[in-house]
């Protein structure tokens, strides 16, 4: 609407125009009436050219009258347009404040796996750090605690089998992935204090990770916490 607005009041100035240019022509036949000797004309010529003036000047100002109020309702709507456009900002942040709100909504996992050990329910409200779930990636490993004196031949890559019990009469083949750089005590909860006036040697057991070389996890469905026998071969 407001183009059209905005082309209305160039034409009512238009008008103007025309209408000061038929003003000025008669100011212009009024003055050449009244400069003439008034033998040479009637009374009734003067009076209807003073007549024309007054008609002319009246015809300007509605016109200019008109311009002014279009005017007037062009920036009234340029103003509703900015107040517009204003609250469609307004309501813009609000949907992008919403939709991020939703998003919180979406817990997501920060790995693909399966669901377990579970403690939500649907319906449930959850609170900032509450534990949901554990998950199960499909990759697995085993973590086996070899004695310290058993890893003095013992480098990432060699070849290792490993029997499960819950599979009984299968052999797994699998390679060491890496040692750990220290023993299970000492990454404890509650580490051994071992400064007592009775020293005992305690043989220490050092965690190593052995990688399978085959997709066994899925195919025997292995879960974490099952009980295996690894053997390492060394060179």
């Amino acid at each position: 609407m407001l183009p059209l607005r905005e082309a209305d009041a160039a034409g009512a100035a238009a008008d103007v125009r025309v209408a000061e240019a038929e003003l000025l022509q008669a100011r212009q036949d009024f003055a050449r009436y009244t400069e003439v000797n008034p033998r040479a004309i009637t009374r009734q010529q003067v009076d209807q050219a003073s007549s024309t003036v007054k008609s002319a000047q009246a015809k300007v100002e509605a016109k200019r009258q008109t311009v002014a109020a279009m005017r007037a309702q062009v920036e009234a709507e340029r103003g509703a347009i900015a107040a517009s456009a204003a609250n469609l900002q307004s309501a813009e942040a609000d949907v992008a404040d919403a939709l991020l709100n939703l998003s919180y909504t979406d817990v997501q996992a920060p790995a693909a796996g399966v669901v377990t050990r579970r403690t939500v329910e649907t319906g449930n409200w959850v609170q900032p750090g509450q534990s949901l779930l554990a998950i199960v990636q499909p990759a697995c490993w085993v973590t086996a605690n070899f004695k310290e004196s058993q890893l003095a031949d013992m480098h990432p890559g060699e070849d290792a089998t490993i029997t499960v019990d819950a599979r009984p009469g299968v052999t797994l083949h699998a390679h060491v992935d890496s040692l750990q750089a220290g023993t299970g005590s000492v990454f404890s909860s509650l580490p051994a204090e071992n400064a007592t006036g009775n020293y005992v040697k305690v043989v220490q057991r050092v965690p190593v990770k052995l990688t399978f070389t085959q997709d066994s996890c899925t195919k025997l469905q292995l879960a974490p916490g099952m009980s295996v026998i690894a053997t390492v071969r060394v060179r």
